[in-house]
């Protein structure tokens, strides 16, 4: 099988690196610094206190890679529609699509036994076009748990977490979903296939919906946002309007809410994604996380009052930093 790792940057490093060592066949798809220095040196993990090398083809042109029979994706949600048309020429009519993005997919209503069924979602897909050019027919769903950094160009430090779950869209056990599933436990990872991906994407969400906007308003680490009271009040206030909206879908949570905040608590000291790109000046992942989630309200007819608030203080404060 042939993989091509598209935004090969931490976690798709961290990915790619585990299956080139296992002896998959693995291209990386990057740029600039990171992929000069993966082209000399290779690609250099640092996990669990050992040090792997490997030396995939790295490049930079999607093009030369050729048709993939599994193309994941590892970018930023907001990074998806520019580089859609680089995606599809690795695409074959055989090809799946593994989508390991952070927040509400653009194929989320694809197939779904709903009376929105094959909805375009717009905060993260305007216009439909990520439909149109990565068919959500081809589309795995993918939800990713470990923490990673590219410390240099090359190099990536894997903090923690090893667990890559993966769902059809329409919940089958797929040969495709399968043979994946496979190919990551080979390389030591934690892969499993879940009938209701949508609710396995929900429990991820549910928190960063959340955490990730009131860090970048707050500048507030983890363990702030989960221990301080009023900031505590307000994530679970957010989340369980979020939970009213999920369940009215469809959504089955098997955690309740003060437990989902709990496992936020545990990480500790951090700051999330979206504190990060907003004090590097990046696009923050402001409409996967949160603006999609109040579309999906709107959609449903559920008002969620503190979601719309922050969505409208963060977006603010992503445009005043040049970071929306």
């Amino acid at each position: 099988m042939k993989v091509a790792i598209f935004g090969a940057g931490a976690i798709g490093g961290f990915l790619g690196v585990k299956l080139a060592a296992s002896g998959a066949d693995v291209t990386f798809i990057a740029r600039g610094p990171h992929l000069a220095a993966m082209q000399a040196h290779g690609v250099t993990l640092h996990s669990g206190g050992e040090t792997i090398n490997v030396r995939p083809r790295c490049l930079a042109d999607p093009a030369e890679a050729g048709v993939q029979d599994y193309v994941v994706v590892t970018l930023k949600a907001h990074g998806l529609p520019g580089a859609a048309p680089s995606i599809a020429r690795m695409m074959g009519p055989d090809s799946a699509l593994v989508t390991g993005i952070n927040g509400v997919p653009y194929w989320y209503f694809y197939g779904l036994d709903s009376r929105f069924r094959d909805r375009r979602v717009e905060s993260v897909d305007p216009g439909g076009t990520l439909w149109d050019a990565l068919p959500p027919s081809q589309a795995i769903g993918c939800v990713v748990y470990p923490a990673a950094e590219v410390v240099e160009p090359g190099v990536i430090e894997h903090a923690y977490g090893d667990r890559f779950t993966l769902g059809e869209p329409d919940g089958s056990r797929s040969p495709r979903v399968e043979a994946f599933s496979k190919l990551l436990i080979a390389a030591g990872l934690k892969a499993p296939v879940r009938p209701r991906i949508r609710d396995e994407i929900w429990v991820k969400l549910w928190g960063n919906l959340a955490f990730n906007p009131i860090s970048a308003l707050t500048g507030a680490t983890l363990d702030r946002i989960t221990g301080q009271d009023d900031l505590r009040v307000l994530c679970r206030g957010m989340m369980l309007e979020a939970k009213t909206v999920a369940e009215t879908l469809g959504i089955r949570f098997a955690i309740d809410v003060d437990r989902r905040i709990a496992g936020g608590a545990e990480v500790g000291v951090h700051k999330t994604s979206m504190l990060q790109d907003l004090e590097r000046g990046r696009p923050m992942e402001i409409d996967a996380l949160l603006g999609a989630v109040v579309e999906l309200g709107a959609l449903v007819e559920q008002p969620m009052p503190l979601c719309r608030s922050v969505l409208a203080l963060v977006r603010e404060r992503a445009r005043v930093a040049g970071c929306y």
